[in-house]
């Protein structure tokens, strides 16, 4: 048995297993109060529910008709959605993709020859480039054009003249019926 010498100058092992013990419950438990006090604060950081909500969308474009374009919101970003002519088909699949800046064949840049889908925030500063409605300024290329700082796309949304160092992004999306287009 430890005298009590030994037990105060702490070489008993009983009591120095004893404070070991407590010292690593008491150490645990201020780690689970300070994780439990953490929590909301990371949590705040996750997306809310209306943005979730917003991860994809739906589009009916069964009312847009050849030659025209509407213009939808997925994540905050406006989506340019034309239903191309055969004209602007065959003017985005006859370019000699060498002359492009950024070259990509048109197949690569639709799924669909008669739609076009894209995000329309020049690639330059994040203008939005003119060419939705048929009032509006297209450019040479009969595209898109950036009235900030003179951008042209033509009929795949390909920089074609300009500042801008890339063509229009993609969004991931996919034809869901003929008429239903479906946008993240």
């Amino acid at each position: 048995m430890a005298s009590h010498a030994e037990t105060i100058n702490g070489s008993g092992g009983g009591e120095q297993s004893r404070r070991d013990f407590l010292t690593l419950a008491a150490g645990a438990v201020g780690v689970g109060g300070v994780a439990a006090l953490a929590w909301p604060f990371i949590n705040s950081m996750n997306p809310a529910a209306d943005v979730l909500a917003l991860a994809s969308i739906e589009v009916d474009i069964s009312s847009v008709k050849t030659g025209q374009a509407i213009t939808v919101s997925w994540r905050g970003k406006p989506v340019f959605i034309r239903s191309r002519t055969a004209e602007e088909i065959k003017a985005a699949v006859d370019v000699d993709l060498k002359s492009l800046p950024d070259p990509a064949p048109d197949s690569a840049r639709v799924k669909k020859p008669e739609w076009l889908v894209v995000i329309g925030i020049c690639t330059h500063l994040g203008c939005i480039p003119k060419g939705q409605k048929i009032t509006e300024p297209r450019g040479e290329y009969g595209g898109y054009f950036c009235p900030c700082h003179g951008s042209q796309y033509d009929t795949a949304a390909r920089i074609r003249k300009g500042p801008a160092p890339r063509n229009l992004d993609l969004p991931d999306y996919a034809f869901i019926t003929d008429t239903k287009l479906k946008i993240g």
